[in-house]
C-alpha cells in the first residue's frame, strides 16, 4: 500500500480523525443519495435517527448509536467535528484510542437515553421528536478531560483557558438555555453526554474503570472482522535430517522476528503511556508494517 494513498493515510490517522472522516462521509451520502435517487431525504434518515416513539425505539435499537452520525446541516457537522478534533488530542495524549472511543460512544448512548427518557417521562416535553448529531459524544469528551485533567490549558487567541473552565461553560450554556430553546431535546442529550463524561472521569480517578465492559464488547465485535489464519494439517511424516544451512537461516529469521517484536513492544508501551499521537512518523510506519507481516 502506497504511503500517499488515501487508504494508507486513513489507517495511520488517529481514531478522532477516523471518526471525523466517517461523519463527513455519512453526511455526504445522506445528502447526495436522496438527490441522485430523487427521493425524500427523510425516507432514508428515519431508519437511523433516534426517535422518542417507544415502538420505533425498540424496532431500531441501532439508532442509539447511528443517530450520532447524522447532522442537520453543514454548520451542525462542522462545529461538532471541530470540537471533537480539538479535545480529542488531550485524551489521546493520555489514554489509548480504545478508551477514547469508549468515552465517545458511551457518551452518545447516555445522551440518547437522556433524550428518550425526558420525552417519555416529563410532561413538559409534548409530542414526539427525533435526535441527530454527535454533540452528546463530543460533550462527553469535553466533560471527561475537563474533569480528569482540569488544570491543563488550551490557547484561545491571546488567553490560556483551563479545561475545566471550558467544560463548565459548555455545560452551563446548555443548562441555562434549556427553558427557552427550540432544541430542548438536543440540549438534554448534551447534558446527558456531559454527565456521563464527568462520572466516568471521577470514577477513573478513584481507580474504577466503568467503561471496561464496553471495551471488552468492542474487542469481541472487532474480532468478527479479523481473518483467522487457516490452520495447515501437519504431515504424519516427520523430516528427521536438516542441513546446517536451513538451521542457520531459521535461526537468523527467529532473531530478526525477536528484534522486531521487541521494537513493537516498545512502541506499544509508548502508546499506553503517552497515546498514539506521541509516536513519530517512523514509529507509526514501523507499527503499520509490522501489523501486516
Amino acid at each position: 500500500m502506497s504511503k500517499t494513498s488515501l487508504a494508507y493515510k486513513y489507517n495511520m490517522a488517529s481514531i478522532a480523525v477516523k471518526l471525523i472522516v466517517i461523519n463527513v462521509a455519512v453526511f455526504l451520502v445522506f445528502n447526495l443519495l436522496p438527490w441522485l435517487l430523487r427521493i425524500d431525504s427523510g425516507f432514508l434518515n428515519r431508519y437511523f435517527v433516534l426517535s422518542t416513539e417507544t415502538t420505533r425505539f425498540i424496532q431500531q435499537p441501532w439508532s442509539i448509536f447511528s443517530y450520532s452520525f447524522l447532522h442537520r446541516d453543514v454548520w451542525h457537522l462542522l462545529w461538532n467535528m471541530v470540537y471533537l478534533y480539538i479535545f480529542s488530542r488531550f485524551i489521546l495524549n493520555l489514554f489509548t484510542p480504545k478508551r477514547f472511543l469508549t468515552i465517545y460512544l458511551l457518551g452518545v448512548v447516555a445522551g440518547g437515553l437522556a433524550f428518550y427518557t425526558a420525552y417519555n417521562v416529563f410532561p413538559v416535553f409534548e409530542g414526539h421528536s427525533v435526535l441527530v448529531g454527535a454533540s452528546a459524544g463530543v460533550m462527553a469528551i469535553i466533560a471527561f478531560i475537563g474533569t480528569h485533567s482540569p488544570n491543563n490549558e488550551i490557547r484561545f487567541f491571546i488567553f490560556n483557558l483551563k479545561l475545566w473552565h471550558i467544560a463548565i461553560t459548555f455545560f452551563l450554556i446548555d443548562l441555562l438555555s434549556l427553558p427557552t430553546s427550540s432544541n430542548a431535546g438536543g440540549l438534554i442529550a448534551h447534558i446527558g453526554g456531559a454527565a456521563f463524561g464527568f462520572v466516568y472521569a471521577r470514577q477513573l480517578l478513584k481507580g474504577n474503570d466503568i467503561g471496561l465492559w464496553f471495551e471488552k464488547i468492542m474487542d469481541v465485535v472487532a474480532s468478527w472482522f479479523v481473518k483467522k489464519p487457516v490452520s495447515k494439517k501437519r504431515s504424519p511424516l516427520k523430516t528427521v535430517h536438516k542441513n546446517k544451512t536451513v538451521r542457520k537461516q531459521k535461526a537468523t529469521s527467529t532473531t530478526t522476528k525477536t528484534s522486531q517484536q521487541q521494537q513493537v513492544d516498545a512502541i506499544l508501551d509508548k502508546i499506553s503511556k503517552s497515546g498514539y499521537e506521541s509516536l513519530s512518523k517512523v514509529e507509526k510506519d514501523f507499527l503499520f508494517k509490522a501489523g501486516k507481516d
